[in-house]
């Protein structure tokens, strides 16, 4: 499969989405422009402090997440393949008053297109699944970091995708599974909004395990700071998983399972 027939298929499910997320409750954009932010509480507190710290969000979709970065005093830079989703970024930015700047350009063109380096490299949630080489992805990552600058990843854990999908249950999915791997799920619609029918129902996906994300950053050269595993996740993935707050988890007394991961690896000093 070549780069461009995976991009064709993905852009198009992605655009036709973005329209859905922001009318979407799942996302809560007019909170977001009231002044609510759309980090995890355990991604602030792990990536710390960023007021005047030079930030690029590398798939950051319509850009809640990178602008919220902004809101906590960053100066943010946010990419994406999917033109609607930057122009519905840079008309939340707009409507907001905060300042970021917005690139469209496929992950690994991040370099060229941006023409600049960083304090922090930040991907969110449900970005690696997107992209077929991994070891190409941490070269993107260890070129656009400052030294002393390091990546913060929060990631859904690779195990969690190996169980099926309806309890979670039973071990159904390969972890080590090579090559591309092609959904096609026509009666399930959005994640933010299930009820809305799609007309781009096509997906191609490529599976991580955690050992090939960090051989593939140290092979770059940066330190492994903390690999930090969750067992709860923000959505109602399995069927068994209980709602705390906004937060899904395991029933008490059922042996618990990593569901989320969020990583940080710093690029050495000069």
């Amino acid at each position: 499969m070549t780069d461009a027939e995976y991009l064709a298929t993905n852009k198009a499910l992605w655009d036709e989405r973005v329209p859905i997320h922001l009318a979407s409750d799942f996302y809560d954009v007019a909170g977001f422009k009231a002044g609510g932010q759309a980090l995890r509480d355990f991604e602030t507190a792990e990536v710390g402090d960023v007021t005047g710290r030079r930030l690029v969000h590398l798939q950051c979709h319509f850009g809640l997440d990178t602008l919220s970065w902004a809101r906590r005093g960053a100066q943010v830079t946010g990419l994406d393949f999917s033109e609607k989703a930057i122009e519905a970024a840079r008309r939340v930015a707009d409507e907001t008053g905060l300042t970021a700047r917005f690139a469209v350009a496929d992950v690994y063109d991040a370099p060229a297109v941006l023409g600049e380096t960083y304090d922090i490299v930040y991907t969110g949630l449900g970005a690696l699944c997107w992209l077929p080489d991994i070891d190409r992805w941490a070269g993107v990552v260890a070129s656009l970091l400052e030294p002393g600058g390091f990546l913060y990843l929060a990631e859904f854990h690779p195990f969690a995708d190996t169980l099926d999908d309806r309890e979670g249950r039973t071990l159904t999915y390969d972890y080590f599974a090579e090559g591309p791997q092609v959904w096609d799920e026509p009666d399930v619609g959005s994640y933010a909004d299930p009820q809305v029918p799609v007309q781009h129902t096509r997906s191609i996906e490529f599976a991580h395990g955690l050992g090939e994300v960090v051989t593939a950053l140290t092979t770059q050269g940066l330190r492994i700071d903390f690999l930090h595993e969750h067992d709860y996740t923000l959505w109602q993935r399995f069927s068994i998983l209980e709602r705390h707050g906004t937060t899904y988890r395991l029933p008490e007394g059922h042996p618990r399972i990593p569901l989320m991961y969020s990583l940080r690896a710093t690029k050495p000093a000069l």
